[in-house]
């Protein structure tokens, strides 16, 4: 959630000795991936796509077990994509407009005098702060450890953010992403649908859906079932890696905090991007992107062409979005042919840089072969937020 783009070079990983040619003949390049992943420092990864469900690792590192893959974890940023959906369904039901400032549906929230509209907040085109100053959150890696338990009501991080950090930019100039963005648009939900925000989510998405693993459990610490424990390192050698599964994300609400599970995001995404949820004018809306550092970005969607991006030689377009908390890293994606994959790595703030590019792959050999030459130096994102 505090990390913007982690940068794909490719070029350790496609040499011959990633995934030895003997082994490749064998092993579902998905699998693969996720393997040279785990060698380079991740204890436990997930994917799911419609014909693949594999595990690599651990599921603790306290004792043998491999993950599950049927198991939930915390998917972050992918949280963005179900608020902008209740939004963007809310706007078809013209309790809201797209193009109406926030301060019409949520007067008093933002010190700010700019108009900032709701479909600036949903494509991080407002300049809102992104997240809390240090001195109010994490400022060093041990305080992740320490402050896991502090709880945030709705709306106390927008105005823990807000009152002490200007506009990034006027709003409609720019692009910056923008967790306290999302957590404005999770009260916009609860003002105009007059439920929490859980609630709704359940009502309008997951329950239709049958999504059995999803939810957003605001204050609830523990996360039942676990496809893995969710790991960094907080503190310094000799000592190991910290469980940061257990945890009260309140502070992310809207922003980052559903709970979810690989099949439950390939059928979230099939459903949404296979015009399910929304009505297809708003659907092309949601479509609709702006450059953002390396990608696109519409109303709550990241758009990746990974031809553009140099990683595959044929011209495939996915939309879908990426996820980061502590301990766990989650690439939940969709081509325009129907295929699916979502991943999860339980190490993400403090992972290495070999591991963090080795983590994707496994997400990027759903949809091509890559093809970047040995010696190529890839700058294109993979993105995870």
């Amino acid at each position: 959630m505090r990390r913007s783009f982690v940068a794909i070079a490719c070029a350790a990983l496609l040499s011959a000795t990633a995934f030895p040619a003997a082994a490749a003949e064998k092993t579902d390049p998905r699998q693969a991936a996720m393997d040279a992943a785990v060698a380079a420092g991740i204890p436990g990864m997930v994917a799911v796509a419609d014909d693949f469900r594999g595990v690599s690792g651990v599921a603790s590192i306290e004792r043998p077990g491999k993950p599950d893959a049927s198991g939930r974890w915390r998917v972050a940023s992918v949280s963005k994509v179900f608020v902008a959906t209740l939004v963007l369904q809310l706007v078809a039901e013209k309790r809201a407009a797209l193009d109406e400032p926030v301060q019409r549906y949520l007067p008093g929230l933002l010190p700010y005098p700019e108009p900032i509209t709701v479909r600036q907040v949903l494509q991080h085109t407002s300049g809102l702060p992104r997240d809390l100053l240090p001195e109010d959150s994490w400022a060093t890696l041990p305080e992740i450890d320490t402050e896991r338990f502090e709880h945030f009501d709705s709306d106390d991080e927008i105005r823990l953010s807000t009152k002490k950090q200007p506009l990034l930019f006027k709003p409609g100039t720019s692009w910056a992403y923008s967790n306290t963005g999302y957590n404005v648009l999770g009260l916009l939900v609860e003002k105009l649908s007059r439920k929490p925000l859980e609630r709704v989510l359940a009502e309008r998405i997951t329950g239709p859906l049958h999504l059995r693993d999803t939810s957003l459990p605001r204050d609830f610490p523990f996360l039942l079932g676990p496809a893995a424990r969710g790991y960094e390192q907080l503190y310094d050698a000799p000592r190991g890696l910290t469980d940061v599964t257990t945890y009260n994300y309140s502070r992310y609400y809207a922003a980052g905090g559903v709970v979810s599970s690989g099949a439950d995001l390939n059928r979230f995404f099939e459903a949404l991007l296979g015009g399910r949820l929304l009505p297809p004018a708003l659907l092309t809306q949601m479509k609709t992107t702006v450059p953002a550092g390396g990608m696109e970005y519409g109303l709550g969607l990241m758009k990746l062409n990974l031809k553009s991006a140099g990683i595959c030689a044929e011209d495939i377009t996915i939309w879908g979005h990426g996820g980061d908390l502590p301990g766990y890293n989650t690439l939940s994606f969709r081509d325009e042919s129907g295929k699916n994959i979502s991943t999860m790595a339980t190490v993400d703030l403090t992972v290495s840089q070999d591991a963090a590019i080795k983590r994707q792959l496994p997400m990027v050999n759903e949809f091509c072969t890559p093809v970047l030459p040995a010696r190529a130096a890839a700058q294109a994102p993979v993105p995870s937020l």
